[in-house]
Order: C-alpha cells, then structure tokens, then sequence
C-alpha cells in the first residue's frame, strides 16, 4: 500500500466513498465481503464508537459495524 492509498478508516463520518480493492486473504477477506463490502459498492461511513472502534457504516442500505482493523483491509477512493 502507498502513502496516496486511502482506506475505510480514513473516511470521516457523514462522507460517502467506493470500494475499489479488498486487502487480506483467507477469513478476514471472506468476513468483509459477506458484510457486502465488494469492489464498487458505495459506503457512508455513519458513526464512530466514543473510543474509536468500531465503526459503523451503510453499505448496500445495511447498517454494519466493523473494527478499524478491518477497515484498514477496504481501500476505498
């Protein structure tokens, strides 16, 4: 990943963004894809637990809550 590749934990709550690559291999990729995070789907990032993680997001009109580390896996543009 280079310094210009933005990932889901970057985008900040109330701002919408497209998937464009999943990272990771095996079970965590299988876990975000199931969640219906797949290359191309819109996602609105809603709201961030008061410490942080997790956070909460609408994909494919699904409220979704997953931890930083996996939005780490999204590289969204």
């Amino acid at each position: 990943m280079t310094d210009q590749e933005k990932t889901l934990r970057d985008v900040p709550i109330g701002q919408s963004a497209t998937v464009r690559r999943l990272m990771g291999e095996g079970e965590l990729k299988r876990r975000i894809m199931n969640m219906g995070l797949t290359k191309g789907a819109q996602v609105q990032v809603r709201k961030v637990a008061p410490l942080g993680d997790p956070i909460e997001i609408t994909v494919r009109g699904t409220e979704v809550s997953l931890r930083k580390t996996e939005a780490e896996h999204v590289l969204v543009d």
